[in-house]
């Protein structure tokens, strides 16, 4: 992807979680039941990287959980952060549980520094790597991510499948928006709109640029960057496949 154009992506989306961080956060403020089963059953004890943290919920049922480790949440946005923050305030205090967060851009050449050197058992990653614009730059955040794991460590992701939501679909916006076109962008770009509001934040519909990720692109991915796909489950929505859920283990 032209580094221009790549670029224009990642400014919509940072306008976006700018403008409407706090209606975004609204909307996010319960555990999709993907995220729920992820944790339910595979996260118990360890060192855990949370990246696209958001407004901080899953950080916050972990603990309430009695999960036994350090839990580090990363987001760019700092209206979600300063809500997963405000979380941490109101949660009593759990013996052998750590939370923090920090600020990190996954595109930035060193956001990997925002981790403090740490290795970990597990990532996390849900709903965010579909923001993440061009499929060069997806694999190299993604062989990143396999670098912070422990031998035989693991990725626990989802994407989007906004696709399979009429509704959703309904909301798939002309490039020519944004002031790009069809050429510009890679197969699975996708604009959408965003409609919900809160007081004291941009009136008008914002702008999204996501990625739709199918099983080819994500098992093309896998073994690119290390790791071996070794679970995977279709949950969320009213439908319960709005949300794709894969588990990879670092390869030894």
């Amino acid at each position: 992807m032209n580094e221009s154009v790549a670029k224009r992506l990642l400014d919509i989306n940072d306008e976006f979680y700018q403008s409407f961080g706090q209606a975004f956060a609204e909307t996010r403020r319960r555990l999709q039941p993907g995220v729920q089963r992820v944790l339910e059953e595979r996260i118990r004890a360890g060192n855990w990287l949370d990246i696209g943290c958001g407004s901080g919920i899953l950080g916050q049922r972990l603990a309430q959980s009695g999960f036994q480790g350090t839990y580090l949440g990363l987001d760019f946005s700092e209206p979600l952060l300063a809500e997963a923050k405000k979380g941490i305030e109101s949660l009593p205090e759990q013996p052998g549980c750590k939370l923090e967060y920090a600020q990190a851009n996954l595109l930035d050449r060193d956001w990997v520094n925002a981790t403090g050197g740490q290795s970990f058992d597990g990532v996390l990653t849900f709903a965010a790597l579909h923001h993440i614009p061009g499929a060069e730059n997806r694999l190299r955040l993604i062989r990143e991510v396999c670098g912070l794991l422990k031998p035989s460590g693991i990725f626990i992701h989802s994407e989007w499948q906004f696709h399979h939501s009429p509704k959703l679909a309904a909301r798939v916006q002309p490039w020519q928006l944004a002031g790009l076109d069809d050429a510009d962008v890679e197969p699975g770009d996708t604009l959408l709109d965003w409609r919900h509001h809160t007081n004291g934040e941009t009136n008008g519909n914002g702008l999204r640029y996501v990625h739709l990720f199918d099983k080819n692109e994500l098992d093309s991915l896998s073994s690119s960057a290390g790791f071996e796909i070794i679970d995977e489950f279709e949950s969320d929505g009213s439908t319960g496949n709005l949300g794709l859920y894969q588990v990879w283990r670092k390869k030894e």
